[in-house]
């Protein structure tokens, strides 16, 4: 290439490169000269000259689930703008309440820097993390000392909780409590704290029997309120801790020969791809900017030596749908 362009080697090699002390007549003159050779350069090779991979570790305890895909998509895109690939770590195991450890085969020398998708990290994890030098940025689940994506649990709560509220209802329920075990504890816990805290700050109602467990799938959610929904006893609305509980909590409603929002009203959060078909009434949060402002912040690390241990809090909004309704006239 540097015979055909008329140029040094360690020319070619700055102008592929994109460094400085290469002028744009020449910068242009190898890259043709590269298209017309067909040349592409070795990632490997360059990673062992530079120390740089050019992958980001993404790490999320589920793959399979909209959020993440969503996210993982999110993400994919903004580092490839930059020239920076993923690599995914799924690290769901064969139950719920567990999920498989990040070692350091993962991320050896294999990686830039790493993205956690709502995983809560042990001391071990974070301790690995530092020692391999490896810059992190979270999403949802903090890790102490790193920056940090996500929405206010607690503010996305209260804003479900008022819109009932608003509505009439004052016997509200609940979808989305996990073991204490589960392996991502978390965003699942806060959101149910969140949620316990509007309703007594309100004076409203929930009684024990109405916070319902469940594993945040929509068919895991039509399965858990079969037998609240089915009682004489029970609220005049639901909130679900994510809109694919909600969909479930809906269509079990439904099945039973329940009127929704006439008998019950179903308020989800997220703004699930498929709750405006649906016509559920959401809490809306930004799940692909999210990422894309993860990935923003990772890529200032990585290309500009910017660190940062910022917390980003993204906002979310109240969609209303055909879902809720005001309490029925009966309760």
């Amino acid at each position: 290439m540097a015979r055909v362009a008329g140029v040094s080697v360690a020319t070619v090699s700055r102008a592929l490169r994109g460094l400085d002390r290469v002028s744009p007549e020449t910068r242009e003159r190898v890259l043709r000269v590269a298209q017309d050779l067909d040349y592409v350069a070795s990632p490997t090779a360059t990673s062992l000259a530079s120390g740089r991979t050019r992958v980001v570790a993404v790490v999320a305890p589920f793959l399979t689930r909209w959020f993440f895909a969503t996210l993982v998509s999110a993400i994919e895109k903004s580092l490839r703008a930059k020239e920076h690939h993923v690599i995914l770590f799924d690290l769901e195991d064969d139950t719920y309440d567990q999920r498989l450890p990040l070692s350091q085969n993962m991320l050896w020398k294999r990686v830039d820097g790493v993205i956690t998708l709502n995983v809560p990290m042990s001391p071990e994890e974070v301790e690995l993390v530092d020692r391999l030098g490896l810059p992190l940025v979270a999403i949802g689940s903090p890790v102490p000392g790193r920056a940090c994506v996500r929405i206010d649990d607690r503010a996305t709560m209260r804003i479900a909780v008022e819109h009932l509220a608003g509505l009439g209802h004052t016997r509200i329920g609940y979808i989305g409590a996990v073991p204490q075990n589960a392996a991502h504890i978390q965003t699942p816990q806060d959101r149910l704290e969140a949620f316990r805290e509007a309703v007594r700050e309100r004076g409203l109602v929930c009684e024990d029997a109405w916070v319902l467990g469940s594993d945040w799938t929509a068919e895991a959610a039509a399965r858990d309120s079969i037998a609240l929904l089915s009682g004489s006893n029970r609220p005049t609305a639901i909130v679900a801790a994510s809109d694919e509980m909600a969909i479930g909590v809906r269509e079990s409603a439904r099945r039973l020969g329940l009127g929704v929002p006439e008998d019950l009203s179903v308020i989800g959060v997220d703004d699930y791809v498929l709750s405006g078909v649906l016509g559920l009434t959401t809490v809306r949060q930004d799940v692909a900017g999210q990422g894309h402002r993860a990935a923003e912040m990772l890529l200032a690390t990585l290309l500009d030596g910017e660190k940062s241990i910022d917390e980003v809090v993204m906002p979310t909004e109240l969609v209303v749908r055909d879902s809720t309704g005001p309490v029925p006239v009966t309760a």
